[in-house]
């Protein structure tokens, strides 16, 4: 009996280290996990002063001619040169210089109703010295001649005029072909310029450097752009102009030959 009542007793002292040595016995009570702190928003007072970025890139004409640099002087040149030969070709190629309407109506009237002499005719011719008339001078120095002498004749005084109306053109066309190829060395040179400028710099980190570097140099295309459109547009015009005028004077010579060939004349006299 003093054995089972030994063994009970140690029985009952493990059962009470067991349960004291529990984890969840004295558990502690959970907690909730702490708040992620928020940034306080920012809230911009009225009226506060808030930074504006400033552009690099000239957009008006006066910072656009102060970026092109010395590149400008080519531009400026080539716009003087246009302008000059443009307002010049104008003024002569008016149709009223060029066929004044009272003088070849008058001329062309003599000659059909045969009221004028060649002498008389050539002086007429000479007085007025408009391309026309310097034209018809060519016709009525062949005066009696075969058809075929005077409008040979009338076509060797058609070509000088028609080059001498042209001789100017060819400024215009050359200052509509040339000054976007320098716009295009003028951006190709400041690209490499800007390229190399940041070269040494960290170009990913600034890349507003690079835009503005060649934003800088496409100045130069668009400088070439804005002299060479306006030019071959005025080419075109005064071409189209020279082309009509020497189709009327062509019909006008034409009637010319028609009243002092032989033929002409040899018709008239049989009436």
């Amino acid at each position: 009996m003093e054995q089972i009542r030994h063994f009970l007793i140690a029985a009952g002292l493990m059962m009470c280290v067991s349960l004291c040595s529990s984890p969840y016995l004295f558990a502690q009570p959970e907690t909730e996990p702490d708040p992620i702190p928020v940034a306080p928003e920012i809230v911009e007072e009225p009226g506060a002063d808030i930074p504006v970025k400033k552009s690099v890139i000239p957009t008006t004409p006066s910072q656009v001619v102060t970026a092109l640099g010395w590149w400008g002087l080519p531009f400026g040149l080539a716009t003087l040169i246009s302008l000059w030969f443009s307002t010049e070709r104008l003024v002569v190629l008016r149709r009223a210089r060029v066929i004044p309407k009272p003088f070849v109506e008058r001329f062309l009237h003599h000659l059909r109703e045969g009221t004028v002499e060649p002498d008389e005719a050539l002086q007429l011719c000479a007085e007025n010295g408009s391309p026309v008339a310097q034209i018809f001078e060519h016709g009525v120095r062949k005066w009696g001649k075969p058809s075929v002498e005077v409008e040979q004749a009338i076509i060797d005084g058609g070509e000088r005029q028609v080059s001498q109306m042209r001789k100017h053109l060819r400024v215009l066309n050359g200052v509509a072909t040339v000054s976007p190829l320098i716009g295009l060395l003028g951006t190709v040179w400041g690209m490499i310029d800007a390229f190399n400028g940041i070269a040494g710099s960290d170009a990913m980190g600034s890349p507003e450097k690079l835009a503005a570097g060649i934003a800088l140099a496409l100045l130069t295309t668009a400088a070439g752009l804005l002299v060479a459109i306006p030019s071959l547009i005025i080419y075109m015009y005064l071409s189209g102009r020279v082309d009509r005028l020497v189709m009327d004077m062509d019909r006008l010579a034409q009637e010319v030959v028609y009243s002092i060939s032989a033929e002409a004349l040899h018709e008239r006299s049989r009436q």
